[in-house]
């Protein structure tokens, strides 16, 4: 019996325009008069997914939960100290800093409360204006950052080929060498710190929550969900999920995130429809 659905939210559980469809939420809605807990898990600052929670019931309730940061942080949806807050290191996040902006890469810098872009692009522009707080930095190194605690770094740009060749490139000069690396969004090359990933968040709140693995199902579309994909009892993609995602999952929607691969996903595995 499933107790815990994980999902993430970009390209999973939002649809192109960032919104949750109807049947997501009544589906969500349908598994939590079961019982059943809801966990948003993303590769974004808990506070961006605020009118997510509000869509579906979920805002400022205790024993309710957020992963976040890529299973760096977990949050309880009343508020209070995080779960679980992980942070990388300040000189490797300096080292890649500097190799992605010096590439001409747009490159972003999460803390606990703020994003940080250089190089900021107007094809990143028109996608995250509004959905977090963002600030934007010339800044040569992150000096300034010196005492803060940064959660992960990315690269975005729309040259996925490209991402990959500089991920081999810093993989064999070493500077990625421990770290959670990942991609997210067909945009995104994102660095962690050791450890950090969303099966590790996942499998956290579980043993928190006396949930064992066998009765968690986690739902998500690209390589930053598949560590969870693969630590759940059931791993689910979404239709327009990457091969890697598919590759991870124990079942393939028919539905896209368009059309409620996460309600398919509940009705098939939890409501039994």
């Amino acid at each position: 019996m499933i107790r815990l659905i994980a999902s993430d939210l970009d390209e999973t559980l939002l649809d192109s325009n960032h919104r949750i469809c109807e049947r997501n939420r009544c589906a969500v809605a349908a598994a939590r008069e079961l019982g059943v807990r809801f966990v948003p898990c993303t590769g974004r600052p808990g506070d961006s997914v605020a009118g997510d929670l509000e869509v579906l019931g979920l805002a400022g309730r205790r024993g309710e939960y957020v992963i976040s940061f890529n299973g760096g942080v977990i949050t309880e949806n009343c508020g209070g100290p995080a779960l679980r807050t992980a942070r990388l290191d300040h000189a490797r996040a300096d080292a890649l800093y500097r190799r992605g902006t010096a590439l001409g890469l747009c490159v972003h810098v999460y803390t606990l409360d703020t994003v940080w872009v250089a190089n900021y692009v107007d094809a990143e522009r028109a996608h995250i204006e509004g959905r977090m707080n963002i600030r934007e930095t010339s800044a040569p190194t992150l000096d300034f950052l010196a005492g803060d605690t940064v959660v992960k770094v990315l690269y975005m740009s729309l040259d996925m080929a490209e991402l990959r060749r500089v991920a081999a490139d810093l993989a064999a000069e070493g500077l990625t060498d421990g770290l959670d690396v990942a991609y997210s969004s067909n945009r995104y090359l994102e660095f962690n710190a050791p450890g950090v990933n969303k099966g590790a968040g996942l499998m956290e709140l579980a043993a928190r929550l006396g949930i064992a693995r066998e009765e968690v199902m986690a739902i998500g579309d690209n390589s930053n969900d598949v560590p969870m994909l693969r630590a759940a009892g059931t791993g689910v993609a979404v239709a327009n999920a990457s091969e890697e995602a598919r590759a991870a999952a124990d079942y393939v929607c028919h539905a896209d995130n368009n059309a409620g691969g996460v309600a398919e996903a509940i009705e098939r595995f939890v409501l039994g429809a």
